[in-house]
């Protein structure tokens, strides 16, 4: 992973507000190169750095060892959740 595109991955991440998500596809998409499982990489690696429970998977959730810690986030920063998942389609970040 380059270090230019690690800085996009994590600028992208500290723009999404709260109560809003983005996927790891759509963060790629908006950088214009690498796919869901590099912005996943990046994130796995630096993501402690930014707020990391505002991207998820495609289906609104996050891998297993991340879902507890960010079932509190999403409550606090009121993110629309159904089912323990983000409900994407309502919680999209704006520019997504």
């Amino acid at each position: 992973m380059d270090e230019e595109f690690t800085e996009a991955v994590l600028s992208i991440v500290e723009t999404i507000p709260p109560g809003c998500v983005a996927t790891y596809g759509l963060i790629a998409e908006r950088i214009g190169r690498g796919g869901a499982r590099q912005v996943g990489r990046v994130m796995s690696i630096h993501g402690q750095a930014v707020p990391w429970w505002r991207v998820v998977r495609a289906n609104g959730t996050l891998p297993v060892h991340l879902m507890i810690d960010a079932q509190q986030y999403w409550r606090d920063e009121q993110t629309p959740v159904r089912n323990g998942r983000v409900i994407v389609k309502e919680a999209l970040a704006p520019d997504f």
